[in-house]
């Protein structure tokens, strides 16, 4: 007689152990935050140092404000950017006591700041950056030139005609060249203080 033999029953697998997990569902970090907070409160600075650019335009003064903004934008993406800018704007017309002019900087700023900050998004190089704000020099000109024809006469009493014969003499070299300079501006200082405020974890090595 053959002894069976003995089979020892197996053992149920565990069910993994269910982990409850919390997401942050904040887009901007408090970091973030805090960053565009210093950097708009740059931009408010930047806007009463300002000088005229063109000779004999002494109305037309350039002002650094945008700079911030674009630095933000490039560290943070066009939304905080443009968020940047247009607080600082508003800031700017507030204590002035300007509206339209608070407005005009706004169109100005988002035209700058949001395809130069969502192209360098796409395009995280040199040569993004470079492109990008090339777009931003194209669309604060325009910006520019749709606020004037909207803005200035309808608030500031100037002739729709007299607006239209400065476009080309005054409204386009004037903006070209500021946002030039601030393009020129945001390439150098985000270069130098890119790795303070944006985390080393989220930074692309660029090439040009």
């Amino acid at each position: 007689m053959t002894e069976q033999p003995t089979t020892t029953p197996s053992k149920a697998p565990k069910q993994p152990t269910a982990q409850a997990t919390i997401k942050n569902t904040n887009a901007w970090s408090t970091r973030q935050l805090v960053t565009m907070a210093l950097l708009c409160a740059i931009g408010v600075l930047l806007s009463f140092v300002e000088f005229p650019l063109i000779p004999g335009v002494t109305w037309l003064k350039y002002d650094a404000s945008a700079m911030p903004a674009m630095v933000c934008g490039f560290a943070y993406g066009p939304a905080s950017g443009v968020a940047v800018g247009i607080v600082g704007a508003i800031l700017h017309g507030i204590l002035m006591a300007d509206f339209s002019g608070a407005l005009m900087n706004i169109l100005v700023v988002a035209g700058f700041v949001a395809p130069a900050a969502l192209l360098y998004q796409r395009l995280h190089t040199l040569r993004g950056a470079v492109i990008g704000l090339a777009l931003g020099v194209v669309g604060a000109t325009l910006m520019a030139i749709v606020g004037n024809l909207v803005i200035t006469p309808g608030w500031l009493g100037v002739p729709f005609d007299a607006v239209v014969a400065m476009i080309i003499p005054v409204l386009i070299p004037f903006n070209v060249a500021k946002a030039a300079i601030n393009g020129a501006l945001t390439l150098i200082v985000y270069k130098a203080i890119s790795n303070l405020i944006t985390p080393k974890k989220d930074q692309v090595q660029g090439r040009s």
